[in-house]
Formats: structure tokens, C-alpha cells, sequence
């Protein structure tokens, strides 16, 4: 995964700033909910530049306090020193993993107390993802008149709860989840017409992308690879064919904010279908644009061929938190 994302970091407890010895590397992305202080420390509070989170904006995510934390330490652009830790009741966590989590025996999700299975489905906006990862190939190989210019890709289907990670998958493989590795990670095996949909709808196929989302999350979703990737295919196909893209698509270089892409969605898929969707933004670090990155959904209940996203999205449970309250529709190349 990456969310306008960077997944798979690998740390040492001695490189962070003020880390103690049981910090928990942790991997994947920190999305604030709030303004909140951002400190060098802990127990001291000390805050050199007074640096705080900025409402709806994603982080780099490094390590937590301890195992059950009370504060992530977050990598903050621009800051320095720019390793800084927030209470966890700041924001929200997109995609992340723990180092020392145990791989856990999968169903298709695990069951929410309704009973039914739950998601997060996870969408890109790949021309934002690519200000901020330009040396990717698939970022290096943008095109205008390529389908990410103007639709949705996939980020991931993944099982919830967090922490639903690596069911059952062997240890050498764990250690390959790194972008760098991903490469070494075993090849996905699809027939031909859904190999290629997904490197249409997934241009981190380029990165081997597919390889980290199988061994993370779709190794925990009850099915083959083959229903793993076409589950996800499928959702996709409904979304780029809503009044959601249809927003952002006549929007390129406009702005939105969270109200508008959630009214998008209740138009599309049922009213209260927008209270189930977070907005994750990311700044370009040439420009200093705040861009929309990522949207998250939450789902609930049963995924197969004949799914109605309608159905899944309004099963699952509302979040009261929007996310990024406003970003940039960004255009695709480098601006």
C-alpha cells in the first residue's frame, strides 16, 4: 500500500528522535483529525518551531510509544527536527502495520459485532500519489490520455480490523514487504482479462504493487487471488462510473472539499453513503499544494461478483471524521 503512502519502512529504534527502547516501528500513514502540537519529545512537550498537525493532512507513520500506543511518531516535512510525536487521539491511522504484529488465521474480514465482515477500501488520485513519489514508474510513465488522468485507481481491499495483516504468510515474504523488495515477493497469478484491468486500474502494478496488497491484506480475505483482485476490480468499475468521478474529473486543478466529494457520494449511492468516506490529502513537496490523495470507504458485509457498493458502503458503520476538509484536484504530470 502506500497512500500517497509509503508503506514497508524499515527503521532502527536508534535513528528515531527521542525514541525509547520500546518503541514499535510501525509502517504506513497517520492522517491528523486535528491541529495538535507535535513534539520532539514526550514527557517534556518540547516543541521546537511550535510545529502542529494540520487538519486532514497525512504523515509519514514510523513507530508507536509501545504496543498499545499513547503517541505515533510521525515524520513532518519542513520541520526540524522533522521526526515528531502526536497523541494518538490526534487523527487516524490509514493502512498501517506494527512490526512486532503476529500474522492472524483469515476469514473473508472479520466479523464487526453486526456480524458481517468489514473493509476499508482505499481509492488514489494518481496524479497527486505521483507529485509526491515522481521516481516511481508508473509516475514516471503518466500520460493525459491514460486512464488515471482522470479515474480512480486502487490503492487496496483490506480486511478489517487493523491489524488483519499477513494471514499466514511465511516469514521470508514478511521481510520482502518493502517497496524496494516487493519485486522478491512471490508473482500474482491472474487470468489474462483481469491482469489486464488491473494494471489499467492499478498503475503501482508497474512497482509490483499487487504483490504487497496480496501478501498484506488479501492473504487474510478468504478467497484466491483471482476473487481477491476481481472483488476489488469490480468496486472499482462502480465508482468510476459515479457522480464521485464525475466531480473530480470536472475538477482537475479545482478545488473540493470534504462536504462536496461526500454529497457526491450520497448522490451516487444513497444518502448517509458519504458519512463512510474519509478524505486523505498530501502536499507536494515543490509546490507546497495541499492535493487530495486518497479516498478511504468503509464497507461491511459479504463482497462477491454481484455486490452492490450501495449496499456495502451503507451496512458499514459512519465515521464523524471527513478527513482533509479541502485539497487540490491535481492534474496529471508534474506541476
Amino acid at each position: 500500500m502506500r497512500i500517497a503512502v509509503v508503506f514497508g519502512l524499515a527503521i532502527s529504534a536508534a535513528s528515531l528522535t527521542g525514541a525509547a527502547h520500546a518503541d514499535v516501528r510501525m509502517s504506513g500513514t497517520f492522517v491528523a483529525d486535528a491541529s495538535c502540537p507535535a513534539t520532539q519529545a514526550i514527557k517534556n512537550g518540547k516543541n521546537p518551531g511550535n510545529v502542529s498537525t494540520d487538519a486532514g493532512q497525512s504523515y509519514q507513520l514510523l513507530a508507536g510509544n509501545k504496543d498499545a500506543p499513547t503517541h505515533y511518531l510521525i515524520l513532518v516535512p519542513g520541520a526540524d527536527p522533522d521526526r515528531r510525536w502526536v497523541k494518538v487521539s490526534c487523527g487516524h491511522l490509514s493502512g498501517s502495520s506494527a512490526a512486532t504484529l503476529p500474522a492472524t488465521p483469515g476469514g473473508q474480514g472479520k466479523p464487526a459485532a453486526s456480524g458481517k465482515p468489514e473493509y476499508v477500501f482505499a481509492l488514489s488520485w494518481q496524479p497527486a500519489f505521483c507529485e509526491t513519489k515522481s521516481s516511481k514508474s508508473e509516475c514516471k510513465a503518466q500520460n493525459p490520455n491514460e486512464f488515471d488522468a482522470s479515474n480512480f485507481t486502487l490503492h487496496g481491499l483490506w480486511p478489517q480490523p487493523n491489524g488483519n495483516f499477513y494471514c499466514q504468510v511465511p516469514a521470508g515474504d514478511k521481510a520482502n514487504d518493502s517497496p524496494a523488495h516487493w519485486k522478491d515477493l512471490p508473482p500474482v497469478n491472474l487470468d489474462a482479462d483481469t491482469r489486464t484491468e488491473l494494471d489499467k486500474v492499478m498503475p503501482g502494478t508497474a512497482s509490483q504493487l499487487e504483490r504487497h496488497e496480496w501478501i498484506k491484506h488479501g492473504t487474510c480475505y478468504g478467497k484466491n487471488q483471482q476473487e481477491y483482485f476481481s472483488d476489488a476490480l469490480s468496486l472499482m468499475r462502480e465508482v468510476n462510473g459515479s457522480a464521485v468521478r464525475d466531480l473530480f474529473a470536472k475538477n482537475i486543478g479545482g478545488k473540493l472539499t470534504a462536504d462536496q466529494i461526500r454529497g457526491a457520494f450520497d448522490r451516487a449511492f444513497g444518502a448517509g453513503a458519504g458519512d463512510r468516506v474519509r478524505v486523505s490529502c498530501v502536499i507536494d513537496p515543490s509546490s507546497g499544494r495541499r492535493l487530495i490523495g486518497e479516498l478511504t470507504l468503509g464497507l461491511a458485509g459479504p463482497i462477491g461478483p454481484n455486490s452492490s457498493l450501495k449496499d456495502l458502503l451503507l451496512a458499514s458503520v459512519p465515521t464523524n471524521k471527513a478527513g482533509c476538509p479541502t485539497g487540490t484536484v491535481d492534474a496529471i504530470g508534474f506541476q
